[in-house]
């Protein structure tokens, strides 16, 4: 039993429910117990924290992100997404398993200490010979301790078909199907409190074939995951998706059964009225990505729309070979920003930044049900924020410090009970031993490219 005491807490549950001065408790994995007032002492065989000075909120949750890049960091830095993509695939041809284990545990790492207690992976190149990326890339979930949604992606359409990537980058059609129904056998888990689970993912229109997405599709739904791609990120993918197929992006993912609660997808910058709309009807989830939008400036997506349009919307730090920073807390001022760019400065607040990093990146990827809030009964993933330093002194709403003001240290960071950062020193993994791994693997690929 872990018993968190005299702090606030944000539950983020339907009634956005507070408590200044509170507590929760947890039992076997499992929030037992959550509200105002001092918790009932526990016997010296549990684990009392004193959390004065700390807001307590759900852990929060990633929905979109590419650890591999962990490897090529700081690359292209003035490039479009076209142009991003065309110098960094050469590089990508290098990856292997041992290079996709080191930037997956040093990505996850970051992760953790920035709050996060689940991640979904969309790993999608798989040079040849390279090994099993796809395990390596699940082995560095379990090594870090926080959740993973590992997303299988794929790629058939090489730079001979009109696609972006060389050629000796993507894989047959009917290989990549066998190997993502080979990673759902392997890795998949329906329990609720599953630390591992599989969705499909071809990466996207100029990528991927119709014949990729369409078996995808058929693919996820017999066996009951979820389905990912990217959409509507820049204008050059809606020009391309207009000529090629005389339709815009979301009306193409529609044609081809790519719409619907099973599904979310990243970016969704480029969207016009009627697509927010189709997006809302469906219930098709979005991973807004803030940070990587604004570094490679693809634009700012309609946030505001999305959610009065009923759609889910949950936060996403993108492959760190487009965010740098690679940590998901700074996502939530970064989304609130950008929403008040476009929309003005009652666009988004604090608490609806908040919800979109916890609630409704469980909303997208299908565990609201366990995950997302603090309440009894659900899974025990907590995110302990110390609010005790001069950075946070004079600022009495604790949601609006959390959001607003500098990034947190964390007091604690527990995944189904367990904890994994404790006063913000990773628990599971040495730092030191993760940014050595990190150093030789980017080197690795670097000289492989030259």
């Amino acid at each position: 039993m872990i018993v968190l005491d005299r702090c606030a807490v944000s539950t983020v549950d339907s009634a956005g429910t507070e408590h200044l001065s509170g507590h929760v408790v947890v039992d076997d994995g499992r929030i037992v117990s959550v509200g105002s007032g001092p918790a009932a002492r526990p016997d010296e065989s549990h684990t009392y924290v004193d959390a004065s000075s700390c807001l307590v909120t759900p852990g929060l949750i990633n929905t979109h992100h590419h650890l591999y890049q962990w490897a090529t960091r700081g690359l292209a830095q003035d490039a479009t997404l076209f142009e991003w993509l065309t110098t960094l695939y050469p590089v990508w041809r290098g990856l292997d398993d041992a290079v996709t284990h080191a930037a997956a545990s040093a990505g996850l790492a970051r992760l953790a200490l920035t709050g996060c207690t689940l991640a979904a992976d969309h790993h999608y190149v798989f040079p040849s010979g390279g090994g099993d990326v796809f395990d390596a890339l699940v082995s560095a979930g379990r090594r870090i301790g926080i959740r993973l949604e590992a997303i299988r992606g794929s790629m058939d359409r090489g730079q001979s078909s009109g696609g972006l990537p060389p050629d000796n980058l993507v894989e047959e059609t009917e290989a990549a199907l066998i190997a993502t129904e080979q990673a759902i056998a392997d890795h998949h888990s329906t329990a609720d409190d599953a630390l591992v689970r599989v969705a499909v993912g071809p990466c996207s229109p100029f990528s991927v074939s119709k014949e990729l997405m369409t078996g995808a599709a058929s693919l996820a739904r017999r066996h009951g995951v979820r389905l990912h791609t990217h959409l509507a990120e820049t204008l050059d993918e809606e020009e391309q998706c207009l000529a090629e197929n005389g339709c815009t992006p979301t009306e193409y993912a529609e044609q081809l059964g790519w719409l619907g609660s099973d599904v979310w997808l990243a970016h969704t910058v480029h969207l016009n009225a009627d697509a927010v709309k189709r997006l809302g009807a469906t219930s098709t989830g979005s991973a807004h990505c803030p940070t990587s939008n604004g570094r490679l400036g693809t634009g700012i997506a309609p946030v505001r729309d999305l959610l009065d349009a009923g759609a889910p919307v949950g936060l996403g730090v993108d492959g760190a070979a487009s965010n740098e920073d690679g940590g998901l807390v700074v996502e939530l001022r970064s989304a609130l920003y950008q929403a008040r760019q476009r929309g003005g400065p009652r666009a988004l607040d604090a608490r609806k930044a908040l919800w979109m990093g916890t609630m409704g990146g469980a909303q997208v990827l299908g565990r609201s049900d366990s995950l997302g809030s603090i309440e009894p009964g659900k899974v025990a993933d907590l995110a302990v924020w110390d609010l005790s330093g001069m950075d946070y002194a004079g600022i009495a709403d604790p949601v609006a410090a959390l959001v607003l003001g500098t990034p947190p240290p964390l007091k604690l960071l527990i995944v189904g009970g367990r904890v994994v950062v404790r006063d913000g020193v990773l628990l599971t993994a040495s730092t030191d031993e993760l940014a050595r791994d990190l150093t030789a693997a980017s080197l690795k690929l670097q000289e492989a490219a030259r």
